[in-house]
């Protein structure tokens, strides 16, 4: 049987996901978008050829609402969709913070409701999606979900207490690495190497280091070693980023991540 997939609110995430879900064989004529703009809409329909609906036309007519709107523009969607959403279909949340139950609580009884965190490598296909169900989400509803986000990257279940802090590590997670590099190279260029040389040199390292990461099976503090020899130039650099606190550093904020993506789902702005 098809099953319409439509995509709300359709940025540079939703977009990747679409493409993705073309890339897996779903026909552009089952996805729907809606987009706050009329040419962004067009765009959308010019470049992938899926079908640009409304809101509410989504509502009605899909199988799947994909709900990828800002999480202070969640409320309001929610109080636009809420006439036209049937207890049987799924939606799937990708705001930050919003929980399952903010959800639920603004639609009809017994709609059934993921919540997803993703993050931005589903641009290339490399996404870590971390799925959780909401009260009447049932074992379907989770494969789909991950049917749907398998297309973009790798997927994972966790319990809904669980999204702060997988918010935290994996949905900010890029941001923390792109900062990293931004500082090594501004040392890279210190150190004397021109800007592209020393960006060349970072990069590469990083994907070789996240490779061994993935298929060596070694625990990080091993593979660390191996690089760190008796009274090395590795050894001397690790004890300058210990000198500095960048351990707790990075703990201190992960916390804060996590503390913020708990005030979104509160309502709290600032």
């Amino acid at each position: 049987m098809t099953q319409k997939v439509a995509v709300l609110g359709t940025g540079k995430i939703g977009e990747a996901l679409l493409s993705g879900m073309l890339r897996g064989g779903w026909p552009p004529a089952d996805l729907l978008v809606t987009a706050r703009r009329a040419e962004r809409a067009e765009e959308l329909r010019s470049r992938h050829g899926v079908v640009p609906v409304t809101n509410a036309e989504a509502a009605k007519t899909a199988d799947t609402l994909i709900l990828t709107v800002k999480p202070q523009d969640m409320g309001a969607l929610l109080e636009e969709l809420a006439p036209h959403v049937p207890a049987g279909r799924l939606v799937i949340s990708g705001a930050a913070g919003i929980t399952t139950a903010f959800v639920e609580d603004r639609l009809t009884a017994g709609v059934p409701v993921v919540r997803v965190m993703t993050n931005t490598p589903a641009l290339v296909d490399e996404a870590m999606s971390v799925i959780s169900a909401g009260s009447h989400a049932g074992e379907a509803d989770l494969a789909h979900t991950e049917e749907i986000f398998g297309s973009v990257g790798k997927t994972l279940r966790v319990p809904e207490s669980q999204q702060d802090a997988c918010t935290a590590l994996s949905g900010s997670g890029p941001a923390y690495f792109f900062y990293l590099v931004e500082a090594m190279t501004d040392a890279g260029i210190l150190l004397g190497l021109p800007r592209d040389k020393a960006h060349d040199l970072i990069v590469q390292s990083a994907i070789g280091a996240a490779t061994m990461l993935r298929d060596s099976g070694e625990h990080p503090v091993k593979l660390r070693e191996n690089v760190t020899s008796p009274a090395g130039t590795t050894i001397n650099a690790i004890r300058e980023l210990e000198n500095h606190g960048v351990r707790a550093a990075l703990i201190a904020a992960l916390e804060a991540a996590r503390d913020r993506s708990r005030q979104l789902a509160s309502g709290t702005k600032d």
